[in-house]
């Protein structure tokens, strides 16, 4: 259950996801240099329409992809806040696959898996990129790139992942219909 899961802050404190028991949560695994970077806007967004009615978000930064979250968690936190006013939970940067993934993503992938992407500029761009390293990619669960979302209803169960193609609109209604 997403509840017995901790993670470490940006901060460096550990947090309890107990803590955000009967809350709607999302989960997005973010960068600073990427062409989804734009997206701080949007989630900020939902986070100042919906906090007060019981959504969290959970950013935590991954360098994983292209290498476009370089920098200290303190540095990734200020480029948040200075171009984007971001005011959501920042998290530790950490890996979201392989042998050094949090063991929450290890969870949350286990829940629902790669779906495919959605209609998008980068869409074609991404498909070719993963075909050409490996041509089962389409089958696993992994996260495919920064800015995947994982949404959480009240009661701890994952009832949606939305690829970073998604449109934000559709992650909006999402979310609105869980609180």
């Amino acid at each position: 259950m997403i509840y017995d899961f901790t993670i470490t802050t940006g901060k460096g404190e550990t947090l309890s996801l107990a803590d955000y028991k009967g809350k709607v949560i999302m989960i997005v695994n973010t960068a600073t240099g990427c062409g989804f970077t734009p997206q701080y806007a949007p989630i900020e967004q939902l986070y100042k329409d919906y906090h007060d009615q019981g959504l969290e978000i959970l950013d935590i930064p991954c360098n994983q992809f292209g290498g476009q979250a370089p920098g200290t968690d303190d540095e990734i936190h200020e480029f948040c806040t200075v171009h984007f006013n971001t005011t959501f939970p920042q998290m530790k940067k950490a890996d979201v696959n392989g042998e050094n993934e949090l063991p929450l993503y290890t969870w949350l992938k286990a829940q629902k898996g790669f779906e495919g992407f959605t209609e998008h500029p980068y869409k074609a761009l991404l498909e070719k990129m993963f075909s050409e390293a490996d041509p089962d990619w389409d089958k696993k669960p992994d996260i495919k790139w920064n800015f995947t979302k994982f949404i959480i209803d009240r009661n701890g169960n994952v009832v949606a992942r939305f690829e970073p193609t998604a449109d934000m609109a559709d992650v909006e209604a999402c979310v609105k219909a869980l609180l």
